[in-house]
């Protein structure tokens, strides 16, 4: 046989003294508060336990508590008193080596962890499901609240019990909805809300699972088949569980195409017998959904991309360019032409009484030169 482990707890104290406003008599009289704790791992940290006061009293030396080391077992039960002569209005305080408050003397308890219970095991979509959640430990008695991710949940009225201790209470709360496909692996939150917390998150989380049947959708790969191409039809089913077998068929044609756990039916060239009605039926052990699809090879109209629409821009862009180009080039040459008319006629001048050629070059060159009488003077 072994021999025990023997543990030493180390208890440091800081403590204080409150009286209230109200005044002590002569002796006063002691205020005790225990603390117990089972079930003892070795560690070799302290707990503390504080008596909260005003400091105008910090100084009497009635403000001191007394307290003990303690050795205990490792696995066993240990008992901490802290005491202080002190008014009824004190309150004692125990803490953790982490600074958590145990126990808040006779005024206020810490709320511990949430608990919820109720969820067993995965529900058919529309069931109903009843969610219960308790928290024990708080004084004055905490509230709980329920949410789904974001959204409130409308709960039952918290209700409250008293702990053995006599001191404390345990609350707790319910809540009941009817379960839809979109609730399949949402969070249900219960959240403690005590004065105590400050604002700080104390809840508990349950992720519930919905069954529900399936759903199924034909895409096509490429979106806009042409004849001479390969095809893909996907049949997409989305279901919990998801759909395990798919069957293809085509209206007027029998036997089924395929049935397979795949859920693609491929056509490696389009040809124009090809055309039809396709339908997908996505099965699942929840049930079955069937999807349909019309294929027209023939058709020749694509849908228009984006890249079609933007080379359709730069079209017309181009054309307009081309179009103030030509009206340009109209304008320009009708200029010249005008231009050089002028000069042929200029040209011309004097020619229209001449019998031939040459008597008109002599009536022009005597135009020019007759329409001015030039004379000289000499000195």
């Amino acid at each position: 046989m072994g021999v025990s482990a023997v543990l030493p707890l180390v208890l440091l104290f800081a403590c204080g003294w409150a009286p209230g406003g109200a005044n002590l008599s002569q002796d006063g009289y002691w205020q005790e508060q225990d603390l117990e704790l089972g079930t003892l791992a070795s560690l070799d940290k302290a707990i503390s336990s504080t008596v909260w006061s005003s400091p105008d009293m910090l100084a009497s030396p009635d403000s001191q508590p007394w307290t003990s080391d303690e050795t205990v077992v490792a696995g066993g039960t240990v008992v901490l008193k802290c005491q202080v002569k002190d008014h009824e209005d004190s309150s004692l305080q125990w803490s953790n080596p982490a600074q958590q408050t145990l126990y808040f003397g006779e005024k206020r308890g810490i709320p511990q962890k949430p608990i919820i219970t109720g969820y067993k095991s995965s529900l058919r979509e529309k069931e109903t499901i009843i969610l219960n959640c308790q928290s024990s430990g708080s004084k004055p008695a905490a509230q709980l609240t329920w949410r789904k991710g974001e959204q409130d949940l409308p709960g039952e009225p918290t209700q409250i019990q008293e702990d053995p201790n006599g001191k404390t209470f345990t609350v707790s709360s319910s809540v009941m909805f009817q379960v839809t496909r979109e609730d399949d692996g949402a969070d249900i939150l219960c959240s403690v809300n005590h004065e105590s917390l400050k604002g700080a998150d104390r809840s508990a989380s349950q992720r519930i699972e919905v069954l529900y049947t399936p759903t199924a959708k034909i895409r096509p790969d490429p979106p806009h088949p042409r004849e001479g191409q390969k095809l893909l039809l996907h049949c997409e089913g989305r279901g919990n569980p998801i759909p395990q077998q798919y069957l293809w068929e085509k209206e007027g044609s029998v036997p089924p195409l395929k049935i397979t756990q795949e859920s693609a039916l491929i056509f490696p060239f389009l040809n124009k017998s090809d055309s039809g009605t396709y339908g997908c039926t996505a099965t699942s052990n929840m049930g079955s959904y069937k999807a349909y699809y019309t294929l027209n090879v023939n058709d020749p109209s694509p849908v228009p991309s984006s890249s079609s629409t933007y080379h359709a821009i730069i079209g017309g862009i181009v054309a307009f360019v081309v179009f103030l180009l030509l009206i340009l080039l109209i304008f320009l040459g009708h200029y010249l032409i005008r231009h050089k008319g002028t000069y042929l006629t200029h040209e011309a001048k004097g020619s229209d009484d001449a019998p031939d050629a040459d008597t008109a070059i002599i009536n022009a060159e005597g135009g020019q030169s007759g329409g001015d009488d030039k004379k000289e003077y000499f000195i």
